[in-house]
């Protein structure tokens, strides 16, 4: 396909690759959280049943009642290459309808995009992985290399009931695989008035934290000193903390990062500061800039019963990104500044990851992008969330976030992540299904 084809057509809405995302967007597969959830059984079903009229042989793992994971292996040409994952998740995190201008969970399509939750977190990437699929199956060919296409129930907390167990418990699904391709990567952005397009070369560690606050129970009229309340002593714990500036850090992916964008904008990333080149980026900075450094934000408090009692205690969640290796040190600040009569618990953690910016699978993401887009230009970057490719990496297998979208620079796309309005252009859909394609029969 030439260059810019794609864009070329006018209805999209029944493309196959929009379809089929519209409908795992009308699965509600909401996650909240530690354990609850609705559910991945019916979306993995769906995707399970396009995979299985391919004549593949679909394994199923359930780790709970409705957390379904599947997977299954494509063969390739070329057996003298190790396996590639590819890999998605079927669960959502919760959207509240009454913020939203359309129904989370009816698939609207509007102004030329498909809206809904999961429509950028990762629905879209899961139908394009399938519609790829099923064109190189309608067409008689073989990708390059052998695939192992996986689908995980329980991403959004962590794979605790999904790509953890199984990659655990079952690593000879994913034997002879050496590298790994899922999310958060591969969508373009905007550096002074070029587009470029990220690709995910790492991911920053995860430790959720709670620290609690605890006293004795008063009546709220009394005259109580702030170290007698729990609610006043965590709150000035977690003041401490959210004024906590990290500094910046540059690793093998963030350098080469800052490398990239400065190159973009023909400046020297030694004399400007990795900050400034991040903010170029316009609506992206907001995700690269926590690239650059540890974050711990405070996410969700708890205390008290009623109005007029001090409670007996106050909790607050703390979600803390730290660089791979800087876990402890990351942790040992944080009791500093929550003090000693703070309790401090880990409730999950999981590893950071790291893979060659260099590598031979960027290089050939590239070549992809540039079939499709001449003007492709690829930055590697640190994600700072994390994917299902920490779990794979304890099997050694190298992560990369490479989920292909051309999309249009007035779009906040970083913020649809895990945001109100989530929505992808359809004509990115299309784009995205066309270069994976291209990648699969080619790396």
């Amino acid at each position: 396909m030439t260059d810019g084809a794609v864009t070329q057509q006018t209805d999209l809405s029944n493309d196959r690759t929009v379809r089929l995302t519209q409908e795992l967007i009308r699965i509600d597969t909401t996650n909240y959280g530690e354990g609850r959830s609705k559910g991945e059984e019916p979306a993995a079903e769906l995707l399970a049943g396009r995979l299985e009229a391919m004549g593949l042989d679909v394994i199923r793992y359930d780790t709970e009642p409705g957390r379904r994971s599947i997977v299954t292996r494509v063969p390739g040409r070329n057996r003298a290459k190790p396996a590639l994952v590819v890999h998605g998740h079927t669960d959502v995190v919760p959207a509240d309808p009454a913020a939203w201008s359309v129904d989370p969970f009816a698939g609207v399509i509007r102004d030329g995009m498909l809206w809904g939750r999961g429509a950028v977190d990762m629905k879209d990437m899961n139908a394009m992985i399938v519609t790829a699929l099923e064109d190189l199956h309608a067409a008689g060919q073989q990708p390059e290399r052998e695939l192992i296409v996986a689908f995980f129930a329980d991403e959004e907390n962590v794979g605790v009931y999904g790509a953890r167990p199984m990659v655990r418990d079952h690593p000879e699904y994913f034997a002879g695989a050496t590298e790994a391709i899922s999310e958060v990567g591969g969508y373009s952005i905007t550096v002074a008035n070029q587009r470029a397009y990220l690709v995910q070369t790492g991911e920053k560690a995860i430790v959720w934290i709670k620290l609690h606050a605890r006293s004795r129970a008063a009546h709220g009229s009394r005259v109580i000193a702030p170290h007698d309340n729990a609610v006043a002593r965590l709150a000035a714990a977690v003041a401490r903390i959210a004024q906590q500036e990290w500094p910046v850090q540059l690793n093998r992916t963030t350098t080469a990062m800052v490398e990239a964008i400065a190159g973009i904008m023909g400046v020297d990333p030694v004399e400007t500061a990795p900050d400034e080149l991040v903010l170029a980026t316009g609506k992206s900075a907001g995700f690269l800039t926590a690239s650059l450094r540890t974050t711990s934000n405070p996410t969700m408090l708890q205390a008290g019963y009623k109005h007029n009692v001090i409670p007996e205690s106050a909790t607050v969640a703390i979600d803390v990104r730290p660089f791979p290796g800087e876990e402890q040190q990351t942790l040992d600040r944080l009791r500093e500044l929550a003090g000693p009569d703070i309790e401090f618990e880990i409730t999950q953690q999981d590893i950071g990851t790291e893979a060659d910016p260099a590598s031979p699978i960027v290089t050939a993401a590239a070549a992809s992008l540039r079939r499709f887009d001449s003007e492709a230009r690829v930055v590697p970057y640190f994600l700072s969330g994390g994917t299902d490719n920490k779990s794979l990496a304890t099997l050694g297998i190298a992560g990369f976030g490479f989920a292909p979208l051309k999309l249009p620079p007035e779009l906040d796309f970083p913020g649809m992540f895990h945001g109100v309005d989530e929505r992808v252009p359809l004509d990115a859909l299309v784009f995205g299904r066309e270069v994976l394609k291209d990648f699969l029969l080619t790396y």
